[in-house]
């Protein structure tokens, strides 16, 4: 007898500058970061040859979305100029643009003018750690070019975001938050919005276990769900270990996400997370 699915699943698709990207089973977005200190992998990828390298391997692995961004938002981290952000990831689009011309390019960035060159040099997606509350001109970018839009949740600055983060009710009120902010950006003409809760963006390792365990619940705002979590601190704090041997704790947790409802997946490691998605695809979990 086989077992039911007791998840209900939505269809979503997100079309990125005319082409459609279909989520009826979740995609995995592989992170390339061009900063030199990204808690995991700065450094790696700050020339073009290395990036370029990077996106193959992605694209190679099974990864959709190739997520490039210049600023790293690691908590603590050192505050970055606009011109040295679009420096940083401009050149390395459009080299992945002329090399890989079928790739699905998001921006990682709060910062509208970046945004805006980004796609204007062959993005089609934008990865907003703020949700657009920290550039009043993201909003209005993002619809004006008419792109899937990343809203994620955080408290705080990266500066500051884990210093003694409070909630009477983390899923609660992120709820409320994402509630408030899908009805904004729609009404600003956003169609294709995405939810990322924010794990480890101005939570506690228990805030963002407690977030997991109701991931769920985020699937009453009918938008795509997006989960990251790979190799941070909640894995490999409870693990008691390091961020280099959490890709089996990231593995883990992707895949509880998958089982709850998560309809992408943004990860270092994509052939790990692209074969965790077709296992609990082929065994007819989602």
């Amino acid at each position: 007898m086989k077992a039911q699915n007791i998840h209900i699943k939505n269809h979503f698709s997100l079309n990125c500058k005319g082409r459609l990207l279909s989520l009826n089973q979740p995609v995995v977005m592989g992170i390339l970061n061009t900063t030199p200190d990204s808690f995991f992998d700065g450094g790696k990828y700050t020339n073009i040859q290395s990036a370029l390298k990077r996106a193959e391997i992605i694209i190679n692995d099974g990864g959709k979305i190739i997520d490039i961004g210049g600023y790293s938002s690691r908590p603590g981290a050192a505050l970055v100029s606009v011109d040295e952000e679009l420096r940083r990831t401009v050149p390395v689009i459009e080299a992945i643009v002329k090399q890989i011309p079928d790739a699905i390019i998001s921006i990682d960035t709060f910062r509208a003018k970046v945004a805006n060159e980004a796609i204007a040099a062959g993005a089609s997606m934008i990865n907003d750690i703020s949700a657009g509350d920290d550039d009043p001109q993201m909003i209005e970018t993002a619809s004006m070019h008419d792109v899937p839009f990343v809203a994620m949740h955080k408290k705080g600055k990266p500066q500051n975001m884990q210093h003694n983060p409070q909630y009477d009710d983390v899923t609660v009120e992120i709820l409320d938050y994402f509630i408030k902010k899908k009805k904004q950006l729609k009404e600003a003409g956003l169609t294709d919005i995405i939810i990322d809760p924010g794990f480890g963006f101005g939570k506690t390792t228990a805030h963002n276990f407690e977030l997991l365990n109701n991931i769920s619940a985020f699937k009453m705002l009918e938008c795509p769900i997006m989960v990251g979590v790979s190799r941070k601190k909640l894995i490999y704090e409870s693990l008691k270990t390091s961020k280099e041997e959490s890709l089996n704790g990231t593995t883990v947790l992707n895949t509880f996400s998958l089982l709850n409802g998560a309809d992408l997946l943004r990860v270092h490691d994509v052939k790990q997370a692209v074969e965790a998605v077709n296992l609990i695809v082929n065994c007819n979990l989602i």
